[in-house]
């Protein structure tokens, strides 16, 4: 059927209609498939175009390897800085309080005082309230303590003026086993203000003296060792840091010098 236009020349298109619809999942002629979804795509079943799927995101859970690293660097680093700051403080104490903190020592001056003091040197063969002494009375000439090893035993006259001057005096018993005497002479040899000799007759191992202190020990293992070292070399002296340890007597032997030299009759 046509259409006239009426009133001019001009006629619209003519429409023939066919009667017929457009197939399912087609689009009509002439007509634009929506954007985004693919024209004629039918879903199972055939009703109509599928609907686009929305990805699902996947939570994932916490990353607990940086974070136990993070807490176990920080705990060190916490430890460090407390140890520091423990040790600053422990460096800070004076002298005698941190030699009185060692276990088992024995502090002669606090206990016994009275026993320390002298008038002036004495010759011969002298007598004291500790074995080994650990001051008092002693001998004019001191023994030499530039870190000497002495490997049999010395006079406690002279070695009681070597405390005098600061120095410490480990002894040890005459059957120590060697690999224990070489731990001790390590921390001897060379050191000024020490010295070493075995001593007859000790109720431990293994006995330091300083001026005025002592400590006994069942082996040169020992942590203590070291504290006492640490603690009363030098610092220990009665006649400050400047006494001497040289030019003393350096033979072995346990009388005084002074008889030694006496010719026999």
């Amino acid at each position: 059927m046509s259409i006239s236009t009426p009133g001019g020349p001009e006629r619209r298109p003519t429409v023939v209609s066919t009667g017929k619809k457009p197939a399912a999942g087609r689009p009509a002629s002439g007509a634009k498939a929506a954007p985004g979804k693919p024209a004629g795509t039918p879903r199972a079943g055939g009703k109509g175009p599928r609907k686009p799927v929305t990805p699902v995101k996947v939570s994932q859970g916490r990353a607990w390897g940086p974070i136990a690293l993070f807490v176990a660097v920080g705990v060190l680093a916490a430890g460090i800085i407390g140890y520091g700051a423990w040790a600053s403080f422990q460096g800070s104490k004076p002298w005698d309080k941190r030699a009185n903190a060692i276990d088992g020592i024995a502090n002669i001056r606090k206990s016994d005082p009275d026993s320390l003091k002298y008038e002036s040197h004495k010759p011969g063969p002298l007598t004291w309230n500790y074995s080994p002494p650990v001051g008092g009375v002693h001998n004019a000439a001191w023994q030499n303590c530039m870190g000497d090893v002495y490997d049999a035993p010395i006079a406690n006259e002279h070695a009681v003026h070597s405390l005098e001057h600061g120095a410490v005096w480990i002894t040890y018993r005459p059957d120590l086993p060697k690999d224990q005497v070489d731990k001790l002479a390590g921390k001897v040899r060379g050191v000024e203000k020490m010295l070493m000799s075995p001593y007859e007759g000790l109720d431990k191992p293994i006995s330091l003296q300083a001026w005025g202190y002592q400590l006994k020990v069942d082996n040169a293992d020992d942590k203590r060792i070291d504290e006492f070292i640490k603690d009363l070399r030098v610092n220990a002296s009665v006649e400050g840091p400047t006494a001497l340890c040289n030019t003393g007597i350096t033979a072995t032997g346990t009388t005084p010098r002074e008889l030694q030299q006496q010719p026999t009759q």
